[in-house]
């Protein structure tokens, strides 16, 4: 027995000395890395390349472990778009490159990006762009390019926008699992899957405008940058007239056939730079970092106060990928009370989640703007949940294309009573009073906790309405005509109302510092978030989730569908959500 406990104290010895070795060098690691600055040489290219990049926001935590490890690391979006503007008048930067890029970005994200290039090029420097193959959303960005080449034997995807949903009415009759759903509104078709096994009128009817709206935005902007008429440019989408590079260049929608090395000649001969030697580039994540550590306005005394809500909104902290209540009562509160801190400006992308939530974070805002004005600025969503904390700031700002309204709610519950009864299991339930049972998804939806449930989705819908109506200076009727779940694009949206102007980030930013009557500003991001060293190491190759050996072995698209089945699953309380899970192909 000694052998064996001396044998077990020597792993655990060497366990414990690995562990330390390794945290040890990785601090080690963090401390030099984040020292490290990537010297920017004369006649600079910054190689614009987004893979890597989703978020408008990439985080701020208070756990000092936490931020060496990974907010040095990691940019967001705004940071991006912030450098690019930078860029303008570096004399170090000649030029921008987009190669090859295969972002996940929104179509919102990619019309910022877009109207930064745009910005970029009236500097008098140049924009190249070049791929092996375009899909369209990478496209619609490259497409803002002075210049651009396709790979010989590429190929271009311009076809239109489309969207595909799924609706499980069969799955749930052959598997036993119901969900039982009550909602209002005759748009809110979120809960449309479990019901019927097919879109309705009104689903249809929203989806086409939206994918047209959006579509208009694209040609719009396509049709500006390369000198054809948007006419042209449906007749070439719906024939597919641009699907090889020899029809694309015919079309004009590119200049140049050729090989990646063709392409960096010509960045060459650009910078007068010899044909045997290399020109000098710098990645747009090593440029922003440098940016972020030598910004000039971070010395002005004002500030403007950013406040980022990512992803589907629930209940506590909340994260880089979700909003909780929270990090975001906490960094309004924070920003109300500095002095420093003139206006603030919530930047949302969310398609909602959480009413309760929704109207917890309403509430805050209600608050700060009795202190500080309050800017809103819509990403790529804004919808439902979404758009219940932004319709009572001082002002709205949307891009064209960004999807917003789905003024909506709705119940989820599943039932799991056929399947139950199928696979033999039968439950009965004693209580003292007629309604002191919880919901069972064992028993059958009682008609009367059916109604109640009815009732509660109601008065949410009604309060949601409300606040519009008073956050937007209309009546109840005027927002009920425009709200019953729709969802519109925020060129769409600006002619009913529900947003004040179109315009990025940066235009919402200068609109929160005219509120705040300053102009020599700075800004500052939040929220700062509540995580901790184990929440990080969850995120490490050792600590592999099981989700993502999940997503390895039946692949992205199959993922999806269990995530989106299990999310149904897990909703608790009214929901404030866009009517469907949208995306635009």
């Amino acid at each position: 027995m000694k052998f064996l406990g001396n044998v077990l104290a020597t792993i655990i010895g060497i366990f414990v000395f690995l562990m330390i070795a390794f945290f040890g060098i990785v601090f080690i690691a963090a401390l030099l890395g984040g020292s490290d600055k990537v010297t920017l040489k004369s006649d600079s290219v910054i190689e614009l390349d987004l893979k890597k990049i989703s978020d408008d926001y990439a985080g701020k935590y208070e756990d000092p472990w936490v931020t060496i490890f990974s907010e040095q690391k990691t940019i967001g979006l705004t940071d991006v778009i912030n450098a690019i503007k930078a860029a303008e008048k570096d004399e170090k930067i000649k030029g921008i490159s987009i190669l090859n890029d295969e972002s996940s970005l929104g179509m919102a994200q990619a019309k910022e990006v877009r109207t930064a290039l745009n910005e970029f090029k009236k500097s008098g420097k140049f924009v190249m762009a070049y791929a092996n193959t375009y899909s369209q959303k990478e496209y619609y960005l490259n497409s803002v390019a002075d210049k651009i080449y396709i790979n010989p034997v590429g190929d271009m995807d311009f076809k239109g926008l489309s969207s595909e949903l799924m609706f499980f009415k069969d799955l749930q009759e052959k598997s036993g699992i119901h969900m039982e759903v009550i909602r209002h509104g005759k748009y809110k078709s979120a809960v449309e899957p479990f019901l019927q096994n097919e879109m309705s009128d009104a689903n249809r009817e929203q989806t086409t405008a939206l994918l047209n709206s959006v579509w208009d935005v694209i040609v719009a902007d396509i049709s500006t940058s390369r000198k054809v008429s948007t006419t042209r440019l449906n007749e070439i989408a719906n024939g597919l007239l641009a699907r090889t590079p020899e029809m694309a260049k015919a079309e004009k929608l590119v200049d140049i056939i050729a090989y990646e090395d063709v392409y960096h000649n010509d960045i060459k001969k650009a910078l007068k730079v010899k044909a045997d030697e290399d020109y000098n580039k710098i990645s747009i994540e090593d440029y922003t970092h440098n940016i972020l550590t030598t910004s000039l306005d971070k010395d002005a005394e004002d500030q403007i106060a950013i406040i980022y809500a990512q992803g589907e909104i629930g209940s506590g902290e909340g994260d880089v990928n979700t909003i909780g209540e929270g990090s975001m009562r906490r960094s309004l509160q924070e920003a109300a009370k500095d002095k420093k801190i003139k206006a603030i400006v919530l930047r949302i992308n969310s398609p909602g989640g959480s009413a309760l939530t929704s109207d917890l974070i309403w509430r805050e805002i209600e608050l700060t703007k009795k202190v500080k004005p309050v800017v809103v600025s819509m990403g790529n969503y804004a919808a439902s949940g979404g758009y219940y904390i932004a319709c009572n700031a001082n002002k709205i700002f949307a891009e064209k294309n960004t999807i917003t309204g789905s003024i909506g709610v709705f119940g989820v519950l599943p039932n799991f009573t056929a399947l139950a009864t199928r696979v033999g299991v039968h439950t009965q339930q004693v209580k003292t009073h007629e309604n002191s049972a919880n919901y069972s998804p064992f028993v059958p939806l009682d008609e009367k906790f059916a109604a109640v449930t009815l009732e509660s989705v109601e008065h949410i819908y009604k309060t949601f309405v409300t606040r519009v109506a008073e956050g937007r200076k209309m009546n109840f009727d005027q927002v009920d005509a425009i709200a019953q779940g729709r969802v519109w694009s925020g060129s769409e949206a600006l002619k009913i109302g529900l947003v004040d102007q179109i315009g990025g980030l940066n235009d919402a930013i200068a609109e929160a510092a005219k509120l705040g009557k300053t102009k020599n500003y700075s800004t500052q991001n939040f929220p700062e978030y509540k995580k901790n060293l184990n929440d990080l190491l969850s995120g490490l190759p050792f600590a592999k989730s099981k989700e993502a050996f999940i997503k390895e072995e039946i692949g992205a698209e199959n993922y999806m569908l269990l995530e989106q089945i299990k999310k149904s699953q897990q909703m608790k309380g009214v929901q404030a959500l866009m009517p469907f899970e949208i995306i635009i192909q």
